[in-house]
């Protein structure tokens, strides 16, 4: 049986010109499928080889192959790219020679050209690849992560509360609360050096962008510093001030900052009022 959207260990049975036919195990020779010249690769064939092939439907709504490997296979969840938006949906980048489909009813979000999100590969009811980008229930929870350990991710989207929703490593289920970052997070992005601060019941990873909490305050320490100093030795920022202007100045949240305000305060660097902070 021939898996489409897959590999599939197929013998070489005959040479043409534009490329060699393999196997397509029906024993009629017009089911057989083409290898073309230019999805050979680097690899050299001869008739009778047996070849580890990616199967997958052309242009021409035909069985093809490839022995070039593509960006990912039916049932994984990948990061690709957008290449173009149209009337029948969009299509993405999957490394094959024919783009993916995204149809409308399987985007749960906008999605812009040239810009790369994660999305579920399938086969639809015609066996052709398409994907959505609803990942949610193909994302796995059976990891062997640990509390402290360092992670990849990618953003796939919001929870109401504004929770990011995390996948790691292509295959897990995570989640940033959003008391855990505060810089502007968006669909797609790359989120590097996650740390794993807690593993819910249900196996979800609880992830933060942020550090070692003492180095953290240490950084915060010296942003304020140099802040104070850029600017003649006052800030109109106080520990009364607006959560989210303290976010967006010093991607901070305001307990941390409030944090950060006592122990200079304590050290004697700094004092403040209801004006603002100022240095000694």
């Amino acid at each position: 049986m021939i898996n489409i959207g897959d590999f599939n260990k197929l013998t070489v049975k005959r040479k043409t010109e534009f490329g060699y036919f393999l196997d397509g195990q029906t024993n009629n020779t017009k089911d057989d499928i083409l290898l073309h010249n230019r999805l050979i690769g680097k690899n050299e064939i001869n008739i009778g080889d047996e070849v580890n092939s990616f199967i997958f439907k052309d242009s021409d709504d035909r069985t093809a192959a490839t022995l070039i490997p593509p960006l990912a296979k039916v049932g994984d969840v990948a990061h690709l790219k957008v290449v173009d938006n149209t009337d029948i949906g969009t299509f993405i980048d999957m490394g094959l020679p024919k783009d993916i489909l995204v149809p409308f009813k399987a985007k749960t979000y906008p999605l812009f050209r040239d810009e790369k999100y994660l999305f579920y590969i399938y086969l639809d009811k015609s066996k052709r690849i398409a994907a959505t980008t609803d990942i949610d229930s193909y994302l796995l929870t059976d990891h062997t992560y640990n509390v402290g350990d360092i992670v990849t991710g990618v953003v796939y989207g919001f929870q109401t509360n504004n929770s990011a929703m995390i996948c790691v490593d292509n295959k897990y289920a995570g989640v940033i609360l959003h008391n855990e970052y505060f810089t502007e997070l968006k669909t797609g992005d790359v989120l590097e050096n996650l740390h794993v601060i807690k593993i819910y019941e249900d196996g979800k990873l609880g992830l933060s962008p942020r550090g070692n909490r003492k180095d953290e305050l240490d950084t915060l320490e010296n942003k304020i510093l140099s802040y104070l100093e850029g600017s003649d030795g006052y800030m109109r920022f106080n520990d009364k001030s607006d959560p989210k202007d303290i976010s967006i100045l010093f991607n901070s949240s305001k307990k941390n900052f409030k944090r950060a305000l006592g122990v200079l305060m304590k050290k004697g660097l700094i004092y403040q009022d209801e004006e603002g902070t100022y240095l000694k």
